[in-house]
């Protein structure tokens, strides 16, 4: 393991990675960016923290500076993670937007999705329940980490990832497999659309949104951020939209325009009138 950071180069990277990708790292988790940043070390070749920071500090930004966020970002997910959410998505929710909607295609975000199995969790519930309204639903899936995302448009998972949560009927019928692991077949990925982008600042071209998934992400930021991007994910809502939320998160104090429901055994959001 390298050395640790001296007081002065920890606080810097701390600023620097809050200003770039609005992470807030606690200044008693020094242990935590040694062990994330262990690895981009060995990669690039860098012999030490102190060595990489000073790396990060020459302009402009450069892949060293991608692959620091990257490395720092939590990529902690699974397929039918907290499996409530998703009852909630087939028995409450999709039925009453496909109604409203008529026939009209359907939007549907995954923020900060990581690896991608809460987008392909929602493609699954589409094509058993609703398998009609499925041709005509969109999942825009974004994260900020590009390695994931490249995952993710592979649809490539290994054994212990399809083990966790993933009913064996399900990955018998959508997946293939490929060696020792399993891929995501074709008539899947088609319903996702990748895309890197960084929640903190302002994104473009994202269509109206029905239903924004966006769980246990809000928790690695501060307050104000959290209101900056509350702020715009509701404003690129529909206006009878939903939005999901993590078991411990809450919107209480940090946007007023979202009313809190609950549907099944979930706490989502929507608009408020």
């Amino acid at each position: 393991m390298s050395p640790s950071l001296d007081p002065q180069d920890f606080s810097w990277l701390c600023s620097f990675l809050h200003d770039e990708s609005a992470l807030v790292i606690d200044e008693h988790k020094e242990y935590l960016v040694n062990t994330r940043l262990a690895p981009v070390l060995k990669e690039l070749g860098i012999p030490t923290l102190t060595e990489l920071v000073a790396r990060l500090k020459r302009r402009p930004l450069s892949n060293v500076h991608q692959r620091v966020i990257e490395a720092m970002t939590t990529n902690e997910t699974s397929f039918f993670r907290d499996i409530h959410p998703f009852d909630t998505l087939r028995n409450d929710i999709l039925p009453e937007i496909i109604k409203r909607r008529g026939g009209a295609p359907l939007n549907i975000w995954c923020a900060a999705a990581s690896t991608g199995q809460e987008p392909y969790t929602i493609a699954m519930i589409l094509r058993e329940a609703f398998p009609d309204v499925a041709a005509r639903t969109k999942i825009l899936c974004t994260d900020i980490n590009n390695p994931v995302l490249e995952r993710t448009k592979q649809g490539m998972y290994t054994q212990l990832e399809v083990n966790r949560g993933l009913p064996a009927a399900l990955l018998v019928k959508y997946f293939e497999r490929r060696g020792s692991d399993w891929q995501v077949k074709e008539e899947l990925r088609r319903m996702i659309e990748i895309r890197a982008m960084n929640l903190a600042i302002p994104w473009a071209g994202v269509p109206p949104m029905d239903i924004v998934f966006i769980r246990n992400v809000l928790i690695y930021f501060d307050v104000e951020t959290k209101k900056t991007i509350v702020g715009r994910i509701r404003r690129n809502m529909a206006m009878d939209g939903f939005l999901f939320m993590g078991g411990a998160e809450t919107l209480l104090n940090i946007d007023n325009d979202f009313a809190r429901t609950t549907a099944g055994k979930s706490t989502l959001y929507r608009r408020a009138a």
